[in-house]
């Protein structure tokens, strides 16, 4: 699995992006926080190699091994890796999370939304005929048009030569979490987190406890870094 990390000694923090981003979205968060951060680009995405199928234990399988052993460490997760965030929370995978925080996840899925993201799941991946063409299907893909350059470092990491997007297709079928047991197994504290007009997690899907970012929506990591200290505070005083 490709990894980036950096930091010095201190309390280690697992960044995890969404579905269609790579790890170099938290590029501006991770010097924000005072230790050892890790993010890599999970299966599929990016640099990283594709899973024979995709679930949550899959993803939370494949990434467990990437932070040190029996060190306690801090996961912040944005969309899909909120959820593997939460559900290495559980303790099942080995990982000895202090603090897990959820970042714009989907918590409700209509049958149309799971139909369609099957759909695209089955879809041969698309080869374009420019690399223009390919960074802004890529942009679109993953919700950065607008707050990314077509002509970013962020977007090269998520395309390959030929000109196609470095994603899996078989990755949209993973499918909807079940929230309610991530959050009932979790075996540390948890923060749900939202932009204020993220309209994949809207404010009134989650609890009254969960973090609302004023302004900002679904990549509110990417849109204003400043705004996730608060979240990083709560983990690293978790």
């Amino acid at each position: 699995m490709y990894v980036r990390s950096g930091g010095s000694a201190g309390p280690v923090l697992l960044v995890l992006h969404g579905l269609g981003a790579t790890g170099a979205v938290w590029d501006e968060v991770v010097t924000r926080w005072p230790g050892r951060w890790i993010a890599p680009d999970l299966p599929g995405h990016g640099w990283s190699e594709p899973l024979p199928r995709y679930s949550f234990g899959a993803l939370a399988a494949a990434v467990a091994p990437l932070v040190p052993s029996g060190a306690p460490v801090a996961v912040l997760g944005h969309s899909l890796g909120g959820v593997v965030a939460l559900t290495l929370a559980s303790g099942w995978f080995g990982v000895r999370v202090s603090g897990a925080c959820g970042l714009g996840i989907k918590v409700r899925w209509t049958d149309e939304e799971l139909a369609r993201a099957a759909e695209q799941a089955a879809r041969p991946p698309k080869v374009f005929a420019s690399r223009e063409e390919a960074a802004a299907r890529w942009l679109k893909l993953s919700g950065l048009h607008g707050l990314v350059a077509a002509d970013s470092p962020i977007v090269d990491s998520g395309l390959t030569e030929g000109w196609r997007l470095a994603l899996d297709q078989a990755a949209f079928g993973v499918g909807a979490p079940d929230l309610p047991g991530l959050l009932a197994a979790a075996r540390a504290p948890v923060v749900l987190a939202a932009g204020e007009h993220d309209p994949m997690c809207p404010a009134a899907h989650l609890s009254d406890d969960a973090v609302i970012l004023p302004g900002l929506g679904h990549n509110a990591h990417v849109e204003d870094p400043a705004a996730l200290d608060p979240l990083l505070a709560r983990l690293r005083n978790a």
